[in-house]
C-alpha cells in the first residue's frame, strides 16, 4: 500500500512538473529533480536520470501541439539541437565524475539563474514583431520570419552546447538555458522560443540519457509513474498554453525556483 501511494503521488507530482514544463518550454526537470531529491529522499544522480527520461516524454507530449500551431521555429531548432547535442554527451560522462554534494550545489545555482533570467524577462516588453524595420547587424536570413529576426547564432550556438552540458549534468533538458539564449540574445519571441526548446530539448535529453541508461542510473518503478505524470501534463500544457497568462505563471514560477534553490543550497552545504 506504501509503495502505491508513493506511486500516485509520483505521477501527482510529475503531472504538475509536465504543465510547468510545456508552458514555459523548460521541460519539467527543473522541478523533477527538486521533486525527488527533496520530496522523495531519492539520491542526485538517479533523480537526474528518471528526470532526462520526463524531459524526453514532456517533449513528445508538447512537440506535436506546437508543430501543429506552427508556432516553434523549426529550422532554427534544428540548428541548436546539433550543439546541444554534442554538449549533453560531454556532459553525460563528466556527470558521473562529479561528486554529489558539487552536482547539487550546482542545481542550486542553476535554480537562482534561471529565477533571476525569468525576472528579467518580466520586466522587459515581449516582441510582437510590429514595425520590424530593417534586420539588424548579424540577421541570419535563413533562420528568420516575417514576424521577427533572428540574430546572434554564433553565441546562441556556443550556449547551446553549454545548455546540453548542463542537461546531461543535472537532468533539466537544457530549456532554462535555451529559451533565455533565443529570447534575449537571438531576438526570437517568448511564445516562440518556449515552443522550440520544446522540440530540441527530446533530443538532447536522449543523448545523455542513454549513457546513464547503460550506467545502470535509471530505476524503472521511479521513472514508470513520474514519467507518465510528466506525459500528460505536458500535453495539457501544450493546450492550455495559448490561453494562460504568462506573467502570473511566470511569478509563481519564480517563487518556486527560489524557495528550491535554497532547500537544494542547503542540502548541498550539508545544513
Amino acid at each position: 500500500a506504501a509503495k502505491m501511494v508513493v506511486g500516485l503521488l509520483m505521477l501527482a507530482g510529475g503531472a504538475a512538473a509536465g504543465v510547468f514544463g510545456s508552458l514555459l518550454g523548460l521541460g519539467g526537470g527543473v522541478l523533477i529533480v527538486p521533486l525527488l531529491t527533496l520530496g522523495f529522499g531519492r539520491p542526485l544522480r538517479e533523480a537526474v536520470a528518471v528526470s532526462l527520461v520526463c524531459v524526453i516524454a514532456t517533449s513528445s507530449a508538447a512537440a506535436g501541439a506546437y508543430l501543429r500551431s506552427r508556432v516553434a521555429n523549426l529550422r532554427l531548432g534544428t540548428v541548436l539541437t546539433l550543439f546541444t547535442t554534442l554538449g549533453a554527451l560531454v556532459g553525460g560522462f563528466v556527470a558521473f565524475l562529479l561528486p554529489e554534494r558539487v552536482l547539487t550545489g550546482l542545481f542550486a545555482l542553476l535554480l537562482a539563474y534561471v529565477a533571476w533570467t525569468m525576472l528579467r524577462r518580466g520586466s522587459a516588453p515581449e516582441s510582437t514583431g510590429e514595425g520590424l524595420g530593417p534586420p539588424p547587424a548579424g540577421t541570419v536570413a535563413a533562420l528568420s520570419t516575417p514576424e521577427y529576426h533572428v540574430r546572434g547564432l554564433v553565441p546562441g550556438s556556443v550556449a547551446s552546447v553549454g545548455a546540453g552540458v548542463v542537461s546531461a549534468l543535472l537532468g533539466i533538458g537544457g530549456g532554462a538555458i535555451n529559451v533565455p539564449t533565443m529570447h534575449l540574445v537571438m531576438g526570437v519571441p517568448l511564445r516562440v522560443a518556449a515552443a522550440t526548446s520544446n522540440l530540441m530539448i527530446g533530443a538532447t535529453a536522449v543523448a545523455s540519457a542513454i549513457i546513464y541508461l547503460v550506467r545502470g542510473a535509471i530505476d524503472p518503478y521511479i521513472a514508470g509513474p513520474t514519467v507518465v505524470g510528466v506525459f500528460v501534463g505536458a500535453a495539457v500544457g501544450a493546450r492550455l498554453a495559448p490561453r494562460v497568462d504568462v506573467r502570473v505563471l511566470r511569478w509563481l514560477f519564480v517563487l518556486v525556483l527560489a524557495w528550491t534553490a535554497f532547500q537544494m543550497l542547503r542540502r548541498a552545504l550539508g545544513l
